[in-house]
């Protein structure tokens, strides 16, 4: 009964700590889609939920990881340093069920498994009811210089995303003297009868003059991952200041948008779409291309790891 007993606080401990593995796993892929989440759900600054993206990454990962390991360390402090992340987290999702509704990802996979909050906090619970079933009874591996090494481990897997995904900080490339100009004929020239359909939803031209005044202007593809990223962090921005000046393009006139409108949820944004061949001149094939546009010259370019809100706010105040 004894070995039986055993047998099954080894495997309950893999697969809890699989189950934090693959939970950081899933929020890399990649990481900046966390990172919005957490300035969506808990409208914090920026700058610090991609600090908190990645420490709370790497402190799952590295709990995980000594679970399946079964180095708990002194006084089973990974055990229940895992025990106070899922209490953490579960007053979260109650949060987020409280004031956004049970009809959203909660972000506890990634965009892996979309999950609601309700099926997440089911999910905590039994992994909460484990978690103290191992600190109650699972003793772990017991060695010279073990609880060390337990200590060091986590320590240093709750650093590693920040150097597997260092901070970018958040300047746009400016372009020397004054830029050059962007040409918009292919957006505002006449439209023939035969290639009427080829912007959507503006069958003329879009629906803002952006040839005077200052614009952000993103093309993106649909298909694309971190053409949906840029999307969604323009999306963001423009709903906490919604007279930022954010125009989107999007590549294509065949693909359908309703997958791109669900995970970006960009709609918030002006945007119009263009043909391939008009596409992929401005682009040249490489997307996202995020060009600041005064007057119709490009002073500078991003990438949506460099695009920054009070960035954008001071070079549209700027005279």
């Amino acid at each position: 009964m004894r070995i039986l007993r055993n047998i099954l606080l080894i495997l309950a401990s893999v697969a809890t700590g699989a189950t934090f593995l693959y939970s950081a796993w899933t929020k890399v892929l990649p990481i900046q889609p966390f990172e919005y989440t957490m300035v969506e759900y808990l409208h914090v600054p920026w700058v610090l939920a991609t600090v908190a993206a990645r420490l709370l990454v790497g402190l799952e990962a590295a709990l995980g990881g000594l679970m399946v390991l079964h180095l708990f360390g002194p006084g089973k402090a990974v055990l229940k340093g895992a025990f106070g992340l899922l209490v953490v987290l579960s007053v979260y999702l109650v949060w987020l069920w409280a004031t956004a509704g049970n009809e959203v990802n909660c972000g506890c996979f990634g965009d892996e498994i979309w999950m609601s909050p309700a099926a997440s906090l089911a999910k905590n619970g039994v992994l909460l009811l484990v978690t103290g079933l191992l600190i109650r009874y699972h003793k772990g591996l017991s060695f010279r210089w073990g609880h060390t090494l337990a200590m060091v481990l986590l320590a240093v897997g709750t650093a590693l995303p920040f150097l597997l995904y260092p901070i970018t900080m958040g300047k746009p490339g400016w372009l020397k003297k004054d830029g050059y100009t962007l040409d918009m004929a292919p957006l505002y020239a006449p439209i023939k009868d035969d290639t009427a359909a080829l912007r959507v939803p503006y069958p003329d031209m879009p629906a803002t003059d952006m040839r005077k005044g200052k614009y952000i202007i993103a093309f993106v593809s649909p298909s694309c991952e971190h053409c949906r990223i840029a999307a969604r962090k323009m999306a963001l921005m423009k709903k906490d200041n919604p007279s930022l000046p954010f125009f989107m393009i999007v590549g294509g006139i065949a693909s359908d948008l309703t997958d791109f409108w669900k995970q970006t949820r960009s709609q918030n944004l002006p945007w119009m779409r263009l043909h391939r061949d008009p596409f992929l001149y401005y682009t040249g094939g490489m997307f996202p291309l995020i060009v600041w546009v005064n007057d119709g010259r490009v002073e500078a370019k991003s990438t949506y790891n460099t695009l920054t809100q009070s960035e954008i706010e001071e070079w549209v105040a700027r005279k």
